[in-house]
C-alpha cells in the first residue's frame, strides 16, 4: 500500500512535470532519470516502477523536497518525499539511500 502511494505522488510529479513543459509554449523539457547504474544494489531487480523512481529521486532531489510524503512516514522523520529514497548526500557526492520506498 505505502508503495502505491508513493507511485501515486511521482506520477502526479511526472503529469506535472509533462504539463508545466506545454504551457511555457511548448518547450521541450524531458524528465531527467539516473543512469541505472546509480542505482543502490537493492533496487537493481526491482519492478521497473521502482527502479524508475529511485532514478528519478537521485536525477531530481530537489523536485521531491517540494512535495510532503503521503504514504505516512512522518513518524520515521521524513521531511518530504526525497527522503523515502535518500537519507542524505555525504560531502563526497555519495548518497546513503533509504529503502523505504522500495516497498
Amino acid at each position: 500500500m505505502r508503495l502505491r502511494y508513493v507511485l501515486i505522488v511521482l506520477s502526479l510529479l511526472a503529469f506535472g512535470i509533462v504539463a508545466s513543459g506545454c504551457s511555457d509554449g511548448g518547450s521541450k523539457d524531458k524528465l531527467t532519470l539516473a543512469p541505472e547504474s546509480a542505482l543502490p544494489s537493492f533496487v537493481r531487480n526491482a519492478p521497473g516502477q521502482v527502479k524508475e523512481a529511485y532514478r528519478f529521486a537521485i536525477a531530481n532531489p530537489d523536485v521531491l523536497t517540494n512535495y510532503p510524503c503521503y504514504c505516512g512516514c512522518g513518524n520515521m522523520a521524513h521531511m518530504n518525499n526525497l527522503n523515502c529514497y535518500i537519507k542524505e548526500f555525504n560531502p563526497d557526492g555519495s548518497i546513503v539511500f533509504d529503502n523505504h520506498a522500495f516497498g
